[in-house]
């Protein structure tokens, strides 16, 4: 079991690598993959997702939690991803536009993938 101080830099690690078909991945899907126990393994990955966002926000890069959606409603991550990337100025605040901005943040952050 990864340790969760450790989790975001897993998490960014395994996005990183991850073939592109592979991607967009479901939360629990990337719960699974990293190996973690239950209790609250979605919780553990929403926040280490966050703290993502806010590293990759001070350093301008793509939001790579982009990358991770949820398995239910339309292949869009969840809404603390919308209120944090709001939050970050990142996205807009009107709601109507919030599904156009992340289908940009993920095709940026693939595009700056490695892989």
């Amino acid at each position: 079991m990864t340790q969760d101080s450790a989790l975001p830099q897993c998490i960014r690690h395994y996005l990183e690598a991850a073939p592109r078909e592979a991607l967009p991945i479901t939360y629990q899907q990337l719960a699974e993959a990293l190996g973690l126990q239950p209790p609250r393994t979605i919780q553990r990955v929403a926040q280490a997702l966050e703290s993502l966002m806010r590293e990759d926000a001070e350093h301008g890069r793509p939001l790579i939690a982009a990358l991770v959606v949820s398995r239910r409603g339309e292949g869009l991550p969840a809404q603390g991803f919308f209120d944090l990337a709001v939050e970050l100025g990142r996205f807009p605040v009107d709601p109507a536009r919030q599904a156009g901005a992340w289908r940009e943040a993920f095709e940026r952050v693939m595009a700056a993938r490695s892989v």
